[in-house]
């Protein structure tokens, strides 16, 4: 049985902070620039060490491809650096994805949920609540049933009327690196969003930096 009420990652000790980004043939990394600024924020905010050149030398040992590449970058708090590499397919741009909506809450309290890390106890119950035959993605709401984000993304809303909408940070959820681009493009702004604002007419959308943008629906 799940929990109902909002889940903690517990004591902090021992995690690491993660950055994924996609690599393109063309292009190499996207939005780099966002990916490295968020990892030294939350590095300076938790106490990490962290050397952008250690950094930089990570990310030059991955190898040229003819195809885009999944980058998986983690930071220990003693500042040692990891990159992985894993090749990429992105989604067909007609892709929709089915949304459930978890049980399993996030505590708005817990300022650890603003940062990426390895502490993912809240996302993987919310995820296991659902086959993915079930659902292509699970939305979490905090401890006052707002909503928060999914398991790997955020939530968008575009009701017709002006910018998309996305969840405010206090209400417990992840500094996005393609949401907080969108945010000062002026495409998205924040909003306290209920599970009814997912109801309403409109078109609701999911993403990160990996995948961009997807298409959602309720399932």
């Amino acid at each position: 049985m799940f929990a109902q009420g909002p889940l903690r990652d517990g004591n902090a000790a021992g995690f690491e902070l993660i950055e994924t980004l996609r690599w393109e043939p063309q292009t190499g990394f996207v939005r780099l620039d966002r990916h490295l600024a968020r990892l030294a924020a939350s590095a300076r905010d938790l106490g990490f060490e962290h050397s952008p050149a250690e950094i930089d030398r990570q990310l030059a040992t991955v190898e040229a491809s003819d195809a885009p590449l999944r980058i998986r970058l983690t930071l220990e708090p003693n500042g040692k650096a990891d990159v992985t590499a894993h090749p990429f397919t992105p989604l067909p741009h007609d892709t929709v994805w089915r949304l459930g909506i978890a049980r399993t809450r996030l505590d708005a309290t817990n300022k650890l949920l603003r940062h990426k890390t390895t502490l993912r106890q809240a996302y993987e119950a919310a995820r296991a609540e659902f086959s993915t035959t079930q659902a292509d993605e699970v939305i979490l709401l905090n401890q006052c049933g707002m909503v928060c984000e999914g398991t790997i993304t955020t939530i968008f809303i575009d009701n017709g009327i002006g910018p998309l909408r996305t969840p405010a940070l206090d209400c417990g959820l992840l500094a996005g690196v393609l949401r907080a681009e969108m945010l000062e493009t002026g495409k998205a702004i924040e909003a306290m969003l209920t599970l009814e604002d997912l109801r309403e007419p409109g078109t609701l959308f999911v993403g990160n930096s990996l995948r961009g943008l997807i298409a959602a629906r309720l399932a």
